[in-house]
C-alpha cells in the first residue's frame, strides 16, 4: 500500500532568539557567543558544499570522525545552510537549536528544512561541533544512515543507503515511467521530476520520518513535504520502505511510484481543505489509470464488504486513513477514495476530475470545500454524489 501524501514533512519555522540585553539607545545588544556559533556553522556548511575536508574538520571537536562528511560526497547539493535559533550555554559547553536548509541541484526549487540540535564545546576561545543530531521528533537525514549513493534518471534522482546500485537503478527506471504517466493524467503544471530516498530498511525509513517503525510496517512508500500550496513549501521526497516494496509485483511497484509521484504533482493544490479520500483516491486513480485492472481486482476488501451487504454510508473520514487503523478499514478507505475518483472520471470526464481536485484544494477552509467544488465543477451536491457513489459500489463490486 502506498502511504499518505501528507506524511509528516518537517517544516521548521523558528525565530532567532537574541539575548535580552539592552545596550545604549535601548536596542538589544548582540549575543557574541550566538554569533560565534553561527559563524562556525556557516564555515561547516560551506565546507560541505565545496567538499573541503580540512575546513570541515576545523569545525569539529574531534578531528578523526569524517563519516558524515564522507557520506555526503555523492549528494549533488546546490545549497546548504544552518540558522541558529537558540543557544543554551553553560561555560565552555553549549547546545544550539538550529534550522538546517538544503537544496539538491537541478531538482529542488525550494529547500528541505529540518530542525537540528548541535552540541558544542569551546577550546581556546573557539567553538567546535561535537554532535549534530535531529531535534526531538524530527527525522534523520539520509546521510546520517550511511554513505549515500546517487543514481540519476531522465525524470528522477534516487538517493540510497545500503542498497546495490542496480537496485537503485530499478527505482530510477520506475520513477522515470511514473513522471510522464502522471503528467498525462494531471497536466504539466508541476516540476515533472522526483527525488526518491531508499534507506536500508523499514527502520531507516522510520528514522527519516522521525516516527516509530511499527507505524509504517506494510506501507511501501510515503511522500513528505506534499501538503503545502505555495512555492515556498518544502521540497518533496518520496521515501521508500524497501522491506514492503520489495515483495510487491511489477504492477504493484509501478502503482506505488505513480501514486507517490502524483502527490508530488498535486502538492500545490493539496491543502488543509483537501480530504484524504480525495488526495489518496486521486493518487490511486492515477496509479491504476490505463492498467486494465477491474474494480474487483483493485478493491477486493471493499468488494468483500459489499458482497456481505455492508456498503459504506459515507465517503471515508480522514481518521480511516490512519496507519494505526486496522488493515481492513485502511484498505477500504483507499479503495473507496479510488472508486469515488474513478466514478468522477467516468461520469464527468478526467478534465472535470482534475478541476474538482483543484477547486477543493483551493478552497479557504475544509468546511464547504467539497460541497462547493461539487456544485461548481460537477453540477451536483454531496448528498446526490454520495448516493451515486454508493450505487456505483454496488454496480462495480456486487
Amino acid at each position: 500500500m502506498a502511504g499518505h501524501g501528507r506524511a509528516p514533512g518537517i517544516v521548521a519555522c523558528c525565530v532567532l532568539l537574541l539575548a535580552g540585553l539592552v545596550g545604549c539607545g535601548g536596542r538589544p545588544a548582540p549575543d557574541s557567543q550566538t554569533a560565534a556559533v553561527q559563524q562556525v556553522l556557516d564555515r561547516r556548511a560551506a565546507a560541505v558544499l565545496t567538499g573541503n575536508r580540512p575546513a570541515f574538520l576545523a569545525t569539529e571537536a574531534r578531528t578523526t570522525d569524517t563519516a558524515e562528511f564522507d557520506n555526503l560526497r555523492d549528494v549533488p547539493l546546490a545549497a546548504l545552510s544552518y540558522r541558529v535559533t537558540a543557544l543554551h550555554r553553560t561555560g565552555d559547553r553549549a547546545s544550539a537549536d538550529a534550522e538546517l536548509r538544503y537544496r539538491v541541484k537541478d531538482y529542488d526549487r525550494a529547500p528541505v528544512t529540518a530542525s537540528r540540535v548541535l552540541r558544542l564545546t569551546r577550546t581556546g576561545g573557539h567553538w567546535y561541533v561535537s554532535a549534530d543530531r535531529p531535534a526531538e521528533k524530527a527525522g534523520e537525514q539520509l546521510w546520517e544512515q550511511g554513505a549515500v549513493e546517487t543514481v540519476r534518471g531522465t525524470h528522477s534522482l534516487v538517493l540510497g543507503v545500503g542498497q546495490p546500485r542496480d537496485v537503485l537503478r530499478t527505482y530510477a527506471d520506475l520513477a522515470d515511467r511514473s513522471v510522464p504517466a502522471v503528467t498525462r493524467a494531471w497536466g504539466t503544471d508541476w516540476v515533472q521530476h522526483v527525488v526518491v530516498l531508499v534507506p536500508r530498511s523499514l527502520e531507516g525509513m522510520a528514522g527519516l520520518l522521525g516516527a516509530p517503525a511499527s507505524g509504517y510496517r506494510g506501507i511501501a512508500a510515503v511522500t513528505t513535504g506534499e501538503a503545502g500550496g505555495t512555492s515556498r513549501a518544502p521540497a518533496d521526497r518520496i521515501i521508500v520502505n524497501p522491506d514492503a516494496y520489495s515483495v510487491l509485483g511489477d504492477l504493484g511497484k509501478q502503482v506505488v511510484l505513480r501514486h507517490e509521484t502524483t502527490h508530488v504533482a498535486t502538492r500545490a493544490h493539496t491543502t488543509a481543505a483537501t480530504p484524504l479520500w480525495l488526495s489518496e483516491g486521486y493518487a490511486d486513480w492515477v496509479g491504476y489509470r490505463d492498467s486494465g485492472r477491474t474494480a474487483r481486482e483493485v478493491a477486493p476488501e471493499l468488494g468483500r464488504s459489499v458482497a456481505r451487504g455492508r456498503i459504506p454510508a459515507t465517503l471515508p473520514q480522514d481518521t480511516d486513513f490512519a496507519f494505526s487503523t486496522d488493515a481492513d478499514t485502511l484498505a477500504q478507505a483507499y479503495e473507496s477514495g479510488w472508486l469515488a475518483c474513478r466514478m468522477i472520471a467516468e461520469h464527468w470526464g478526467e478534465a472535470r476530475l482534475n478541476a474538482f481536485y483543484r477547486a477543493v484544494g483551493d478552497h479557504r477552509t475544509r468546511t464547504g470545500a467539497v460541497e462547493s467544488a461539487l456544485q461548481h465543477t460537477l453540477g451536483t451536491n454531496l448528498e446526490t454524489f454520495t448516493r451515486e457513489w454508493r450505487a456505483d459500489l454496488r454496480a462495480q463490486l456486487a
